[in-house]
């Protein structure tokens, strides 16, 4: 299968829909109308994590991205040095991490993918230096991403327990799985799919298998992701998009369409499996999201611990 980014991110650009100057892309489709619709969405009063742990324990490979490091600055040993210099009673414990802005979960933020001379909205690949982005970065979605969340189980779906390394995921699995859920997607939704990935890794720790090709969506998906005006798209799996590629000559093209021509912020590697369960229980695939950043200017991506409020 032939693929021309170029032309489908012609086919299916953003650009200047919301100003010449616009660094947000589809998080702008979050009116005050649609958050307090989040806000009612809340019924039963839990709260799911879909952050996955930062530590050691991670999928992450290296040396690109390693998984974090946490390191203590000041513990109970350090502590006593205090109290024979005479200051007490305070006792301080401190602490460091080190880590790529994505190697957990984690948004991508709108420099973060290109192809051509362009990032999103027309600026400037040039924008980007060892100092940062200029514009698009992920600061820029400081005010938070908070919006009526849809989980589509793709997995629960088709019956496994997680979709096979490789395993493409359509347009038509998207809107079977929302109709055999009884959801509709409408704009403004932040848009979470649950592949099962996560559920193996989190089985078999097998960081070679995790990290070495997934289940995802493709270019098929494209379409569906513009038409339906969603404000972000995220996944359990680590790059949203199916890999093996469906065309061994390009890479990560829903990346490159989604992130720079529709302005897509996409999330990665959240865990999913608990809010899958209650929702398979009580019926209900809607819910308050919850995914603020971290406000680092000019980064290209942020770690979160985004949040499901049922």
């Amino acid at each position: 299968m032939a693929i021309d980014v170029f032309a489908l991110g012609k086919q299916y650009s953003n650009w200047g829909k919301w100003g010449a100057d616009d660094e947000r892309g589809t998080t702008n489709y979050i009116t005050p109308e649609k958050l307090k619709q989040s806000a009612a969405t809340v019924r039963k009063g839990k709260v799911f994590s879909l952050g996955i742990p930062f530590d050691a324990n991670g999928p992450q490979l290296g040396p690109f991205r390693n998984n974090p490091v946490h390191l203590m600055s000041l513990d109970g040993g350090d502590n006593a040095s205090w109290t024979a210099r005479g200051i007490g009673p305070l006792r301080v414990c401190d602490d460091w991490v080190i880590m790529p802005l994505q190697c957990a979960t984690q948004w991508d933020g709108l420099a973060h993918v290109y192809y051509g001379d362009y990032l999103y909205n027309g600026v400037s690949a040039a924008t980007v230096t060892s100092a940062g982005a200029e514009k698009n970065s992920i600061d820029k979605q400081g005010e938070g991403i908070v919006s009526r969340g849809v989980l589509l189980d793709i997995a629960r779906y088709k019956g496994v327990d997680w979709l096979k390394h490789g395993e493409l995921i359509t347009a038509a699995d998207l809107d079977g799985a929302a109709a055999k859920q009884g959801v509709t997607i409408e704009p403004g939704d932040v848009v979470l799919m649950r592949t099962g990935w996560r559920t193996k890794y989190v089985q078999d720790g097998n960081r070679n298998e995790f990290m070495g090709g997934e289940p995802g969506i493709g270019v098929d998906a494209l379409p569906w992701l513009y038409e339906k005006q969603i404000a972000a798209f995220a996944s359990d799996n680590w790059a949203v998009e199916v890999l093996p590629g469906e065309d061994a000559a390009v890479a990560l093209p829903v990346h490159c369409v989604a992130i720079r021509d529709i302005g897509l912020t996409l999330g990665e590697m959240f865990d999913l499996d608990a809010l899958a369960d209650d929702c398979a229980e009580d019926g209900v695939y809607e819910f308050q999201f919850m995914g603020p950043v971290l406000k680092v200017t000019g980064a290209v991506g942020s770690p979160i611990n985004p949040l499901a409020l049922k």
